[in-house]
């Protein structure tokens, strides 16, 4: 055999053993990944320490009641709203500008008086989607047992320095990170008065056009001590509204028929933070709570909701009421007051992580699929289809269905780079379905119900 034979005889075979694990290798290759490593690592960067600094800090001005003092140093919401400014453009500065910090103002009239109600903006700009967003959004503001006293100490320290101090230690942590998707950290001002901030920022949004993928609004993230007398650490609830209060007849007939009552955008942005915490985090569960929040009480979730954008409501399981709304005092050997005792820093750290990862995961997800359809009457099989997802990061997309009762959605298949896709021996009746869009990276998009029918 001369040289030349051998050479082609070894590449026969080389090409012959590489059709052989090519099959295998093209399915490996083309599967996403279940898990991104780079979760654990925004996870494990959460401080309780740095939390802690913060919450202490913004409950030391004193009160950050919305018609408080906003010239001094050291007292009142402009001493408050200027140093998170501050840290933000500091946590800026040390990603070399990465993130574009301002503020949002609006003139509310309140008792025949002008209240300028300032929100703090943080936006990390995304690489192939400037103009969508996802946001995580705090409470600048704080109340005494009057709403409008501007003068008693209200150091909210749980209501809401925690959440406040959560949307910077995300800041910190997320600006470590590109992102295709842009990413907004907000502190929002004006909620206890009336969800003024809120109002304007949503307000902007649809003025503007912002595509928002959602928004995670943490409003009390620091207490593990119920009024109920239950202590829990391992727990935090999530709050939903079932479909858009901006959906129209056509889009409410169609839940109806399709059976989505219960699978508008913010409900499966609940669903999408159970997922990633029961994914990503050991000993911590989110329970999702069936309404747009808690009974006869608001926040501020609600104005985007409102707009017609999805939010969520992201707080601990069970409240102290002694320690939201009160001025401080002990009465009948009672301690009333959100003071810093009642806080619980490594609890807010970790519901920070878990703001952080889903906020992470969501930005670096392809966008959704639009115009998602179903089909499958009178037949063994059921078919969806939906429009394809123009986007460099795309890998595919995967289907999800659950039965009618599940409030999860329990079983999902991975179906490739297609947009229309058939599950066989399964009858449409017994079940709900929706579609993701998948990244190479595994991240995924929010489910999307199915909202046209196939014919």
């Amino acid at each position: 055999m001369t040289d030349m034979h051998r050479s082609l005889t070894a590449a026969a075979f080389a090409f012959a053993a590489a059709l052989a694990i090519a099959p295998n290798a093209l399915s490996a290759q083309t599967v996403p990944p279940e898990t991104d490593l780079r979760i654990y690592d925004i996870i494990d960067a959460s401080s309780a320490e740095r939390i802690e600094a913060d919450i202490r800090t913004l409950a030391g001005f004193g009160t950050r009641n919305t018609l408080s003092d906003t010239t001094s140093t050291t007292r009142g919401i402009g001493a408050a709203r200027r140093w998170i400014k501050s840290e933000m453009d500091r946590i800026s500065a040390d990603c070399g500008g990465c993130m574009e910090v301002f503020y949002q103002e609006r003139v509310y009239d309140v008792r025949g008086e002008s209240v300028n109600v300032v929100n703090v903006v943080g936006v990390i700009r995304g690489t192939v989607h400037p103009d969508r967003y996802v946001i995580m959004s705090g409470d600048i503001d704080s109340r005494a047992s009057s709403t409008m006293d501007a003068e008693t100490d209200a150091p909210g320290a749980n209501d809401n320095a925690s959440g406040m101090a959560g949307v910077i230690e995300a800041a910190r942590i997320l600006t470590q990170y590109d992102f295709p998707t842009s990413v907004v950290l907000v502190g929002l001002s004006g909620e206890e008065q009336g969800l003024w901030g809120g109002q304007n920022m949503a307000q902007i949004a649809t003025d503007e056009g912002w595509d928002i993928v959602g928004v995670l609004n943490n409003d009390m993230i620091g207490n593990i001590e119920g009024i109920n007398g239950v202590i829990e650490n391992n727990t935090f609830r999530v709050f939903s509204e079932p479909f858009p209060i901006t959906a129209t007849e056509q889009e409410i007939r169609s839940y109806r028929i399709f059976g989505g009552e219960v699978d508008g955008p913010s409900r499966q942005i609940a669903r999408y933070v159970d997922r990633i915490t029961d994914q990503y985090f050991t000993n911590l569960d989110a329970i999702m709570i069936y309404r747009l929040d808690r009974f006869g009480r608001g926040g501020h979730h609600r104005p985007f909701n409102d707009a017609g954008f999805p939010a969520v409501r992201i707080m601990e399981t069970n409240e102290q009421y002694e320690r939201q709304h009160q001025n401080i005092r002990v009465e009948d050997g009672i301690e009333y007051g959100d003071v810093l005792e009642g806080v619980d820093f490594d609890f807010a750290s970790r519901l920070t992580a878990v703001n952080a990862t889903v906020l992470a995961s969501l930005a670096w997800a392809p966008p959704q699929p639009q115009n998602v359809a179903i089909g499958g009457a009178v037949r063994p099989s059921t078919t969806l289809r939906w429009d394809p997802v123009d986007d460099p990061n795309l890998a595919g997309y995967k289907i999800y269905w659950r039965d009618t009762t599940s409030p999860q959605w329990t079983h999902s298949r991975y179906v490739g780079d297609v947009t229309e896709f058939t599950l066989e021996g399964m009858v449409i009746d017994n079940y709900l379905y929706g579609v993701a869009s998948v990244g190479v990276s595994g991240h995924e998009s929010l489910v999307v119900f199915p909202g046209e029918r196939i014919r």
